[in-house]
Protein backbone atom coordinates (compact mmCIF):
# COMPACT_ATOMS: atom_id res chain seq x y z
CA UNK A 1 0.00 0.00 0.00
CA UNK A 2 3.20 2.10 0.44
CA UNK A 3 4.19 1.94 -3.29
CA UNK A 4 2.78 1.31 -6.77
CA UNK A 5 3.98 -1.00 -8.70
CA UNK A 6 7.93 -1.17 -8.47
CA UNK A 7 8.92 -3.87 -10.86
CA UNK A 8 7.45 -5.89 -13.86
CA UNK A 9 8.64 -8.87 -16.24
CA UNK A 10 9.42 -7.43 -19.43
CA UNK A 11 6.57 -7.89 -21.73
CA UNK A 12 9.27 -7.95 -24.51
CA UNK A 13 12.49 -10.11 -23.52
CA UNK A 14 13.02 -12.74 -20.95
CA UNK A 15 10.13 -13.73 -17.83
CA UNK A 16 12.04 -15.12 -15.10
CA UNK A 17 9.67 -18.21 -13.26
CA UNK A 18 9.89 -16.67 -9.41
CA UNK A 19 10.94 -13.20 -9.94
CA UNK A 20 9.03 -10.84 -9.81
CA UNK A 21 11.02 -8.45 -13.15
CA UNK A 22 12.99 -5.50 -13.60
CA UNK A 23 12.78 -2.22 -11.58
CA UNK A 24 10.50 0.06 -13.47
CA UNK A 25 11.32 3.31 -15.31
CA UNK A 26 12.62 5.89 -12.51
CA UNK A 27 12.25 2.96 -9.84
CA UNK A 28 15.46 2.55 -7.94
CA UNK A 29 16.12 -1.10 -6.10
CA UNK A 30 18.62 -1.55 -3.96
CA UNK A 31 19.08 -4.68 -1.28
CA UNK A 32 20.94 -3.98 2.10
CA UNK A 33 22.40 -4.95 5.40
CA UNK A 34 18.69 -4.94 7.46
CA UNK A 35 17.59 -1.26 7.73
CA UNK A 36 20.71 -0.01 6.90
CA UNK A 37 22.56 1.87 3.45
CA UNK A 38 24.49 -1.05 3.37
CA UNK A 39 24.30 -2.64 -0.49
CA UNK A 40 25.00 -6.71 -0.56
CA UNK A 41 26.22 -8.24 -3.36
CA UNK A 42 24.01 -9.97 -6.07
CA UNK A 43 22.42 -13.45 -5.05
CA UNK A 44 22.61 -12.21 -1.11
CA UNK A 45 18.76 -11.85 0.59
CA UNK A 46 18.23 -8.51 2.43
CA UNK A 47 16.05 -5.89 3.15
CA UNK A 48 14.39 -4.66 -0.75
CA UNK A 49 14.47 -0.72 -0.32
CA UNK A 50 12.55 1.16 -3.26
CA UNK A 51 12.70 4.95 -4.29
CA UNK A 52 10.85 6.55 -7.08
CA UNK A 53 7.97 8.57 -7.75
CA UNK A 54 5.88 5.16 -7.02
CA UNK A 55 6.84 5.95 -3.23
CA UNK A 56 4.11 7.24 -1.10
CA UNK A 57 5.52 10.30 0.40
CA UNK A 58 5.11 9.60 4.48
CA UNK A 59 2.87 8.36 6.81
CA UNK A 60 0.19 10.87 7.85
CA UNK A 61 0.62 12.59 11.26
CA UNK A 62 2.85 9.87 12.22
CA UNK A 63 6.73 11.23 12.78
CA UNK A 64 8.51 7.89 14.32
CA UNK A 65 6.65 5.67 11.31
CA UNK A 66 8.10 8.05 9.14
CA UNK A 67 11.78 7.57 10.48
CA UNK A 68 11.82 3.84 10.81
CA UNK A 69 10.47 3.55 7.24
CA UNK A 70 12.92 5.81 5.27
CA UNK A 71 16.43 5.88 5.12
CA UNK A 72 18.23 9.45 5.14
CA UNK A 73 18.74 9.01 1.27
CA UNK A 74 14.94 8.58 0.42
CA UNK A 75 14.80 4.74 0.24
CA UNK A 76 11.49 3.16 1.31
CA UNK A 77 12.31 0.30 3.41
CA UNK A 78 9.72 -2.16 2.47
CA UNK A 79 9.91 -4.68 5.47
CA UNK A 80 10.24 -7.39 1.94
CA UNK A 81 13.68 -9.58 1.86
CA UNK A 82 14.67 -10.51 -1.41
CA UNK A 83 17.93 -10.61 -3.56
CA UNK A 84 19.06 -9.18 -7.07
CA UNK A 85 20.09 -12.02 -9.26
CA UNK A 86 22.78 -11.28 -12.07
CA UNK A 87 21.03 -10.16 -14.37
CA UNK A 88 19.55 -7.59 -12.64
CA UNK A 89 15.29 -9.20 -11.75
CA UNK A 90 14.56 -8.77 -8.38
CA UNK A 91 13.75 -12.11 -6.00
CA UNK A 92 11.20 -11.89 -3.04
CA UNK A 93 11.93 -14.02 -0.24
CA UNK A 94 9.77 -13.21 2.17
CA UNK A 95 8.57 -10.87 4.63
CA UNK A 96 11.00 -10.10 7.39
CA UNK A 97 8.67 -10.81 10.16
CA UNK A 98 7.72 -13.95 8.81
CA UNK A 99 11.68 -14.73 8.90
CA UNK A 100 12.32 -17.85 11.40
CA UNK A 101 16.04 -17.79 12.67
CA UNK A 102 16.24 -21.79 14.05
CA UNK A 103 19.95 -22.43 15.23
CA UNK A 104 21.53 -19.25 14.14
CA UNK A 105 20.25 -20.35 10.23
CA UNK A 106 17.95 -18.11 8.77
CA UNK A 107 14.65 -20.20 6.90
CA UNK A 108 12.71 -18.03 4.42
CA UNK A 109 9.33 -19.50 4.60
CA UNK A 110 8.25 -18.65 1.00
CA UNK A 111 10.88 -21.01 0.04
CA UNK A 112 9.30 -24.20 1.98
CA UNK A 113 5.51 -22.49 1.26
CA UNK A 114 6.19 -22.75 -2.97
CA UNK A 115 7.41 -26.40 -2.43
CA UNK A 116 4.49 -27.18 -0.57
CA UNK A 117 1.92 -25.13 -2.54
CA UNK A 118 2.79 -27.12 -5.62
CA UNK A 119 1.72 -30.54 -4.35
CA UNK A 120 -1.78 -30.53 -6.44
CA UNK A 121 -3.44 -31.46 -3.39
CA UNK A 122 -2.81 -28.92 -1.01
CA UNK A 123 -5.17 -26.18 -1.21
CA UNK A 124 -3.05 -23.57 0.90
CA UNK A 125 0.26 -23.83 3.13
CA UNK A 126 1.91 -21.08 5.41
CA UNK A 127 5.14 -22.02 7.48
CA UNK A 128 5.44 -19.91 11.20
CA UNK A 129 8.52 -20.49 13.48
CA UNK A 130 7.76 -22.01 16.66
CA UNK A 131 9.47 -21.48 19.68
CA UNK A 132 12.27 -24.17 20.70
CA UNK A 133 14.54 -24.26 23.63
CA UNK A 134 17.28 -25.41 21.82
CA UNK A 135 17.42 -23.81 18.46
CA UNK A 136 14.83 -20.80 19.33
CA UNK A 137 12.64 -21.68 16.78
CA UNK A 138 12.03 -24.46 14.76
CA UNK A 139 9.82 -23.91 11.46
CA UNK A 140 6.11 -26.23 11.12
CA UNK A 141 3.67 -26.02 8.51
CA UNK A 142 0.74 -25.73 8.46
CA UNK A 143 -1.24 -27.15 5.15
CA UNK A 144 -5.04 -26.92 4.47
CA UNK A 145 -5.87 -30.84 2.54
CA UNK A 146 -9.14 -32.73 1.98
CA UNK A 147 -8.70 -35.64 4.83
CA UNK A 148 -9.50 -38.05 2.14
CA UNK A 149 -5.51 -37.36 0.59
CA UNK A 150 -3.99 -36.34 3.82
CA UNK A 151 -2.20 -40.05 4.57
CA UNK A 152 -0.65 -39.25 0.82
CA UNK A 153 -0.18 -35.97 1.07
CA UNK A 154 2.09 -36.03 4.19
CA UNK A 155 4.09 -38.84 3.05
CA UNK A 156 4.50 -36.74 -0.29
CA UNK A 157 5.54 -33.81 1.75
CA UNK A 158 8.13 -35.68 3.36
CA UNK A 159 9.99 -36.95 0.77
CA UNK A 160 9.74 -33.49 -1.21
CA UNK A 161 11.48 -32.13 2.18
CA UNK A 162 14.12 -34.42 1.96
CA UNK A 163 14.60 -34.06 -1.63
CA UNK A 164 14.39 -30.26 -1.82
CA UNK A 165 15.88 -28.83 1.74
CA UNK A 166 18.95 -28.57 3.96
CA UNK A 167 18.31 -30.25 7.11
CA UNK A 168 17.26 -27.03 9.17
CA UNK A 169 15.09 -26.06 7.08
CA UNK A 170 12.50 -29.08 7.34
CA UNK A 171 9.94 -28.72 9.18
CA UNK A 172 9.53 -30.18 12.30
CA UNK A 173 5.68 -31.04 12.08
CA UNK A 174 2.84 -30.96 9.58
CA UNK A 175 -0.40 -29.24 11.32
CA UNK A 176 -3.85 -29.60 9.34
CA UNK A 177 -6.54 -26.83 9.91
CA UNK A 178 -9.96 -26.26 7.73
CA UNK A 179 -8.57 -23.41 6.06
CA UNK A 180 -5.92 -20.43 7.31
CA UNK A 181 -6.98 -17.51 9.23
CA UNK A 182 -6.93 -14.32 6.98
CA UNK A 183 -7.39 -10.68 7.70
CA UNK A 184 -10.12 -8.48 5.62
CA UNK A 185 -7.73 -7.96 2.87
CA UNK A 186 -6.96 -11.60 2.65
CA UNK A 187 -3.93 -11.83 4.17
CA UNK A 188 -2.49 -14.94 5.79
CA UNK A 189 -2.79 -14.25 9.55
CA UNK A 190 0.54 -16.09 10.59
CA UNK A 191 0.07 -14.76 14.25
CA UNK A 192 -3.00 -16.37 14.66
CA UNK A 193 -1.97 -20.16 13.07
CA UNK A 194 0.71 -19.48 16.00
CA UNK A 195 -2.36 -18.87 18.25
CA UNK A 196 -3.86 -22.09 16.85
CA UNK A 197 -1.72 -24.92 16.75
CA UNK A 198 1.23 -23.75 20.44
Amino acid sequence: TETNMNTSNPYHGERKPGSVGLPLPDVQIRITEGNSKTPLPTREVGMIQVKGPNVFSSYWKNNQANQESFTDDGFFITGDLGYVDQDGYVHISGREKDLIISGGFNIYPKEIEDLINNHPDVKESSVVGVKDDDLGEIPVAVIVVDMEFKAQVLTDLENIFQQNLAKFKVPREIKILDELPRNAMGKIQKNSILNLIT
